[in-house]
């Protein structure tokens, strides 16, 4: 498949990938039809049936199965499940946000507000997540007046606010990498067509970086889906917590393998696919050389 670069953003096209869209592209991977492969699935699904085989094996003949305990338990752990994605959307919603704004101060041209926005990113981005977490969960007031009125605030709430703060910096390093990948010369040509520095920015430049920073960014909400669990340290009543306290409540070792693989493959079912999607994407947007 040929790029179109009539047909593509109104932006400004160099001469060398000009002279790219006359060629094809290699592997001839555009266009095709893309599927999914499961042998990484399958092989969670039968760990997951053999741990329950085990388990069912040293159940005694007075204990329910292991398939009716776990399809008893399912409703609670979907709330928790449910939960884990719903802290997972709005941290990655608010980090997006927040990492655009700091990485366009990346970018800028006064010292004074990059070197303190590189500052800002290289801490968060570098501090270890649970850190963090305790900090939100335990500096941040548990209950505030609003208009004399007193609003608890949840540990989910508070568990966001802390899983979005390096979320905010690994966006803004996406962003400040996916700018400085355009070739200087889209700057050098928007520039001498009298364009301000604000407008290449916005009208030429971020446009381009769109594809270049959405696999990194899916990637990125991968691994904060699975980073969600660690909400559970912190006393929130995600999937890991709730599945604590149904382990508790049947007081039944044997069902703490099928327990927790169950939970394994609930975020596999979730996040694999978006993995997959990610590396299409890879593909599908790579810039040619």
């Amino acid at each position: 498949m040929k790029p179109d670069w009539r047909t593509d953003l109104p932006v400004l096209v160099p001469e060398a990938l000009r002279a790219v869209s006359t060629t094809t592209f290699p592997n001839d991977w555009r266009g095709r039809h893309w599927r999914p492969t499961v042998p990484a699935g399958l092989g969670l699904l039968l760990l997951f049936v053999a741990c329950c085989g085990v388990a069912q094996a040293q159940a005694g003949p007075d204990q329910p199965s292991v398939w009716a305990t776990l399809w008893k338990w399912t409703p609670l752990l979907l709330q928790g499940f449910l939960l884990n994605l719903a802290i997972s959307v709005l941290a990655m919603l608010l980090g997006t946000v927040l990492g655009l704004l700091l990485g366009v101060a990346q970018i800028a041209q006064s010292a004074w507000a990059r070197k303190p926005s590189w500052l800002v990113t290289q801490f968060f981005r570098n501090a270890p997540w649970l850190v963090l977490l305790f900090y939100c969960m335990y500096l941040l007031p548990f209950r505030v007046t609003v208009l004399g009125g007193t609003v608890a605030i949840p540990g989910w709430v508070k568990a966001t606010l802390g899983l979005s703060l390096p979320v905010m910096a690994n966006v803004s390093e996406i962003l400040r990498g996916a700018v400085q990948s355009i070739p200087t010369g889209q700057w050098e040509s928007a520039a001498s067509l009298a364009f301000s520095r604000r407008w290449i920015l916005w009208m030429i430049i971020l446009p381009q970086c769109i594809r270049r920073m959405l696999p990194p960014w899916m990637n990125l909400y991968s691994i904060l889906t699975m980073a969600t669990v660690l909400a559970s340290i912190v006393g929130v009543d995600e999937l890991l917590t709730l599945t604590a306290r149904a382990l508790s409540a049947e007081d039944r070792p044997g069902l703490l393998l099928p327990f927790y693989s169950y939970d394994l493959l609930w975020f596999f079912i979730y996040c694999y696919p978006i993995a997959r999607l990610t590396l299409y994407l890879e593909r599908r947007y790579a810039v040619p050389d």
